[in-house]
């Protein structure tokens, strides 16, 4: 999970509602009619929520270069030599780096670590001896996503 990202978009949500606000305080509340300022204030509070949720839900997506990637980079596979837990996450998965024989066909096998955020259903197939299969940029092959 991309937490930068999240972060990012949670932070200019409270700014765009910081201006909302200041703007609603200022000008529309005084002009409105007696009575409805409940009825304001929780409207302001449902579109701060909803903001909060669209912004996160569109943060938690791939990149735009993620999923070119995933549609355009070459296939392969690669088969796990050494696995090393990293440290755990703040939502049950691990951090692993994956030690990883990397094969794309037409070129020669190297080898490569790979950093996953390993989820607990995904452990058996995170195992030493498991071949998974992967995507490689073809201008850059370093670039690898594993395709789950």
């Amino acid at each position: 999970m991309e937490h930068t990202r999240i972060l990012q978009a949670l932070t200019l949500v409270v700014a765009m509602y910081l201006v909302a606000l200041a703007v609603w305080l200022g000008w529309l509340a005084p002009h409105t009619p007696p009575g409805t300022l409940p009825y304001q204030v929780f409207i302001m509070v449902g579109l701060f929520g909803a903001a909060a949720g669209i912004a996160m839900a569109i943060a938690s997506m791939p990149t735009k270069a993620d999923r070119q990637l995933r549609k355009h980079g070459l296939e392969g596979w690669a088969r796990i030599d050494g696995v090393r837990p990293l440290t755990r996450t703040d939502h049950s998965s691990e951090l692993t780096e994956l030690d990883v024989e990397l094969t794309v066909p037409g070129s020669d096998s190297y080898h490569g670590k790979i950093v996953v955020d390993v989820m607990p259903v995904d452990k058996p197939r995170m195992a030493i001896g498991q071949t998974i299969p992967i995507r490689v940029d073809p201008a850059d092959r370093d670039r690898i996503i594993l395709v789950l």
